[in-house]
């Protein structure tokens, strides 16, 4: 399934909610492309030595959010990369204007409510640690979704398709001009 259209951006940037299907969706097309794959909470884990939640717990989530900028400013100059972001990276200005000016594309994956509590339910992510994770959810895309939409140049429905017919739809979209 390799396409030379996709050298039309130097990499491609996941973004959307927690559970939309970011990391998943990212690995697999990162194979089915030809690119290296970047979790930027996984890669700041490694770096840092320290899990997610206990940056929260230490930094809160400002601290948190800085040191995503600058993993963030890092990988949007590197080529022939598939990144996947934390679902909060578009709260930052900082942040949307490094996606919005970078040479990549940016790509939103959609989920419905339901569908990411489904995802999450059992997870422990910092911000799902309340009594009502569902209403959580729901306010965290009221808020988030206008920011997505802002920075993405297009989006994909991960309620609806397989990885297979999303990295289709993908090739189809990196074929069009930006």
């Amino acid at each position: 399934m390799h396409n030379n259209s996709v050298k039309a951006y130097k990499s491609i940037f996941l973004i959307g909610m927690m559970g939309a299907g970011k990391s998943s969706f990212g690995k697999y097309c990162s194979k089915e492309l030809g690119y290296q794959f970047v979790d930027l909470d996984e890669e700041l884990e490694n770096r840092t030595g320290v899990k997610i939640p206990e940056i929260f717990a230490k930094e809160g989530e400002e601290g948190f959010r800085r040191r995503e900028t600058d993993l963030l400013r890092e990988f949007i100059e590197k080529e022939g990369f598939i990144v996947a972001t934390g679902g909060g990276v578009v709260m930052r200005d900082e942040n949307r204007q490094i996606l919005k000016n970078g040479n990549a594309c940016v790509v939103h994956l959609t989920v419905s409510p339901r569908i990411c509590f489904f995802r999450t339910r059992n997870s422990s992510r910092p911000l799902l640690q309340t009594e009502n994770p569902m209403q959580t959810i729901e306010n965290l895309m009221r808020d988030r979704d206008p920011l997505y939409t802002e920075v993405r140049d297009f989006s994909l429905d991960t309620d609806k398709l397989s990885f297979n017919q999303m990295c289709k739809e993908l090739l189809k979209e990196l074929g069009k001009e930006k």
